[in-house]
Order: C-alpha cells, then sequence, then structure tokens
C-alpha cells in the first residue's frame, strides 16, 4: 500500500511585546508611541490632549531615558531576545505542525502591521496571538490585542483567531520562572539567608480599581513559583517602573530596598516576575540602580534573576500554551 501523509497542520503565531528603541534617535518616538496610547494615558478630555501631552512627556524624559539606554549598550535588547524566542518557539512547534511564528512589538519595529503582513504572505487557516505578559493587564495584554484588531484587515485572508490571554499560573510557566531563579539562589553560600524580593511592573491603582486582574495575578504566580520552589529564604513582593504623580500599586523596590537595609538584611535576590525578557527595567532599573541603592545602604550581596528569556524550560511553556490552545 502507499500514500501520502497528511499535510502538517498549518498556523501561525504572534507574539506581542512592549518593544523598545534600538537606538538613541528611536528612544523619543518610542516613548511618544508610548504615552499616546489610549490604553495607557487615559482622562477627561484624552481624545484632545493625549498627543500634545505625549509630545511634552516624551520630550521631556527623552535625555534621561537615553543615559539609562547608554549603559547597557545603546538599545534595548527586547527584540534580539524575543526574535530568540520565537525563532526556538518555532523550531519547537515545528515539530507538529507547519508553524510560522512572527512578532508584534507595541511602540517600535516591528510593529503589529508589520506582523500581520509577514504572517499574510504565510496566510496560515489558524493564528495563535500569544502575549507575552504573563499576568493580563489592559494597558498591556489589552493594549496589544486591541492594536491587532484596530489594523488587522481580512483581505483574501481571514485566519482563526485564538488568543491566549495570559499564563500566569501555567505549571510549565511556572517551572520555568522556579529553575531560573533556584539556580541563582544556589549561588549564595547561605541560601537560607536570603530575602527573595519578587519585583513586578507597577500600574496604577486605578487601573485595579476598575477591575483589571493584574495585581491578584502577580499574587498568585508569586504564591505558586514560592510553593513550587519551596525556597529556605524569606519572600517580599514589590513594584517599579512608577511614572507620573497619580498612586500607583505598592510598595515600590525603593521602599522595599530601603526597609530591608534598615532591618540589617545584607543578601538579597531580585525576581524580576513581570517580565519575561532582560530589557530596560531589569537589566538598569534593578540589576544598575537598584544595585547602587542597595549597596549604599549596606546590602553586599544583591543579585537579580536572569529573564526567562529564551531558556529551553519557557519555551516549552510557550509551545504547550500554543498546543492547547489549538487542540
Amino acid at each position: 500500500m502507499s500514500g501520502n501523509a497528511a499535510a502538517p497542520r498549518k498556523v501561525g503565531v504572534v507574539l506581542f511585546q512592549l518593544g523598545g528603541p534600538d537606538s538613541a534617535e528611536a528612544i523619543e518616538p518610542f516613548l511618544y508611541n508610548l504615552f499616546s496610547d489610549p490604553d495607557i494615558i487615559d482622562f477627561p478630555f484624552a481624545r484632545i490632549a493625549r498627543q500634545p501631552l505625549a509630545r511634552l512627556i516624551s520630550s521631556r524624559r527623552a535625555k534621561h531615558v537615553a543615559r539609562h539606554y547608554e549603559e547597557i549598550g545603546g538599545g534595548s535588547p527586547l527584540l534580539r531576545f524575543t526574535r530568540r524566542q520565537a525563532a526556538a518557539l518555532e523550531a519547537e512547534l515545528r515539530r507538529g505542525y507547519d508553524a510560522r511564528v512572527v512578532i508584534a512589538m507595541r511602540y517600535w519595529h516591528p510593529f503589529t502591521d508589520e506582523a500581520i503582513a509577514e504572517l499574510g504572505r504565510f496566510a496560515p487557516p489558524e493564528v495563535v496571538l500569544l502575549p507575552l505578559y504573563p499576568q493580563y493587564s489592559r494597558t498591556t495584554t489589552g493594549s496589544s490585542v486591541n492594536e491587532w484588531n484596530r489594523r488587522f484587515q481580512p483581505n483574501g485572508w481571514a485566519p482563526r483567531l485564538h488568543l491566549i490571554e495570559e499564563f500566569h499560573a501555567d505549571p510549565l510557566y511556572v517551572d520555568a520562572v522556579v529553575r531560573r531563579t533556584s539556580e541563582a539562589l544556589a549561588e549564595f553560600a547561605d541560601p537560607a539567608d536570603v530575602d527573595m524580593v519578587f519585583s513586578a511592573h507597577s500600574v496604577p491603582v486605578s487601573v485595579v480599581e476598575a477591575g483589571d486582574p493584574y495585581q491578584r495575578q502577580i499574587e498568585r504566580t508569586v504564591d505558586l513559583a514560592w510553593q513550587a520552589g519551596g525556597w529556605p529564604g524569606r519572600r517580599h513582593l514589590c513594584y517599579q517602573s512608577k511614572v507620573g504623580a497619580s498612586k500607583w500599586l505598592q510598595p515600590s523596590m525603593h521602599q522595599t530596598i530601603q526597609r530591608l537595609a534598615a532591618q540589617g538584611r545584607r543578601h538579597v535576590l531580585v525576581v524580576p516576575i513581570s517580565f519575561v525578557s532582560d530589557h530596560v527595567e531589569t537589566l538598569h532599573e534593578i540589576d544598575i540602580e537598584h544595585r547602587e541603592q542597595a549597596r549604599g545602604l549596606g546590602i553586599e550581596d544583591y543579585r537579580m534573576v536572569p529573564g526567562l528569556n529564551d531558556s529551553p524550560a519557557f519555551i516549552r511553556a510557550l509551545a504547550e500554551l500554543v498546543r492547547r490552545r489549538l487542540a
């Protein structure tokens, strides 16, 4: 008997991520795009005032932010890490599918319309939308999905869409976090004497009060990782990257480091719990700014868990999320 094996199922995957300026010249337009986002800047009469305000904020912050990027190599490494994730995920998925993985950055290239054009040339009948934000917030996942909905026009190609809205409690994702964290913790002389600081990107309190599940999901991820890790140290949760004068989730990382130093703690391991890739908020804010703060206050052993990036455990987690969504 002879016959042709069935062709593998043709699928596309879109990885959504924040994006980052790839050069000094890109910093101000990147910030303008960020502060122009209606899912980020929203207030009465925002439709009229949002763009002038974004122009003002981006021009004022660009020089300050440029120094941060200079200290981590001159631009954001986020696209580089996301490309590695896309390539590794595509290779993993091609074991069972005719798969193509593309990247849609929210505030800098490659933008969502570039991802749509690239995927349109492949024209898969099914597309999985996969935001690289484990915990859902309207300011991140919500913004990326809204942008997809604004940009996608099914002209001759109308795939069936599958959305992975969040994966904050996914066992394989939690396992990837635990593996990375355990490797870093093992480098301390006495892991039982380590203060483990889980740091998440903050959001305005008003966003959470309006029903956003982000804070609850952050806390759940930390609970699950702590249970699975079985670590002997002390656990703390804080928030970072506040912008503007409104009330944001607390305690801040700055406050947390101050408190630990005042308590005489000397060994700190920071676990970036809402970020899956290293970028300016891990490499500069955590690993440079807060390291300097900690050392100045007498914390002599301060370390950061590297991002999940393209670690095999994280790629397995992403692949399984896609497979389950397609099942």
